[in-house]
Formats: C-alpha cells, structure tokens, sequence
C-alpha cells in the first residue's frame, strides 16, 4: 500500500511540472511580447547637434556620412549643408515605412527649436495620426517609403516670423516620389524655410 501511494505521489509530482513546462513554454511562445530594442547611437554630429541611431535605414546613413563630410569643411558651404539637410528631412519625415508609432515622427533634428513641440503636435495629428504601433516587428499595415528627392531650387531669402528674423534664410523647393504607386497621391512637393539658429541652419517653416 505504501508503494501505491508513493507510485501516486511521484505521478501527481510529475503532472504538476508536465503543467507547468507547458505552461512556461505557452506563455513565452504566444503571450510573451519581445523584447523591445531601444535604438543606439551610431555617430553624432557633436558641433551641431546631429544624432544618427541604428534604427535608420543604409539610405538614411548614408546621407547623415555626406552631412558630415560637408560639415567638416572650412568655410562650410551653405547651400550643400541646406540641400542636404532638405534631403534628409524629406526621406526622414516623409517615410512612414520605418517609423514604430505616430508618435515616431522624422526629421526632428532640423526643425528650429522653438518651433520642435508645436511640430510634433501637428505631425501626430496629421500625416503620423494613423501610423499603427509596430515596437513589437508586428505590422501588416502598408506605408510609404521615399524614393527619389529633387531639389527643385534654392534661394537665398530675408524671413521673419513672430520674433524671429533672419536676413540670410533659405527657401528650397523640394519635389519627391515614393517607391510603391499606392502613395502618388501623397504629399509630393513642398517649400521649406531655413534660417540660422547659431551655426545651425535649422527648419522654420514648411509648406
């Protein structure tokens, strides 16, 4: 009778672990989120406060190594840094493709500081407002990515907003396409106004 028992025990022992293997393994395997991986610095632009991470596309790489090079010249041509900046800005704050929530809105280190929070609002209220969540690698949902920038022209302007001025601005006109045909109706043109924020020339107007 005691065998029985013991038989009995080590039988009930060994259900319970069998239960909470499968369990352990069905949580990890269907309920479990993965990990999420927070996106690292790459490089940065110290001087003018430009921060390349790993979650940009080669593209995108790319264009931050050409700002760099044009950076590093002695007197720093402006009109390379504005087009290239204007280039950078139209792939990073157009392509949605790459962008984990609406609340990941591109672009943001060349808009004009005082401007950044008021640009964030507008952004995620409109052309980010339907970006769906992916910080998990989850989605299905189709979105645009940039394809070929043309910098229609540039010139050297007076602006001024409010109690900002700046006798030297840039105005660039700025057309683009997308590599999917679903996205030609998007927004493909635009105006954008730089002016001098120190040594910067940073975003202060987009139309």
């Amino acid at each position: 009778m005691k065998l029985k028992k013991k038989a009995k025990r080590i039988i009930i022992i060994v259900l319970i672990i069998a239960v909470v293997a499968i369990g352990f393994v069905g949580y990890n395997v269907f309920l479990k989120k993965p990990d999420i991986q927070e996106a690292k610095v790459l490089k940065t632009i110290d001087k003018y406060g430009y921060t390349l991470k790993d979650n940009k596309s080669k593209r995108y790489q790319t264009m931050f190594e050409e700002l760099d090079e044009i950076l590093k010249e002695d007197p720093v041509n402006e009109e390379d840094y504005v087009k290239k900046i204007t280039e950078m800005f139209i792939y990073d704050f157009y392509t949605l493709n790459d962008k984990t929530a609406k609340t990941d809105v591109g672009g943001t280190d060349f808009i004009y500081s005082t401007s950044l929070s008021n640009f964030l609002e507008n952004a995620e209220n409109t052309y980010y407002k339907y970006v769906e969540s992916d910080i998990y690698n989850q989605r299905n949902q189709k979105l645009p990515t940039v394809d070929k920038i043309t910098i229609d022209s540039v010139e050297k302007i007076e602006y001024a907003y409010a109690e900002t001025s700046d006798d030297a601005a840039y105005e660039v006109k700025v057309s683009w396409t997308y590599t999917d045909s679903d996205f030609a109706k998007y927004q493909n043109e635009a105006t954008l106004t730089f002016i001098h924020e120190d040594i910067k020339l940073a975003l202060a107007e987009l139309k």
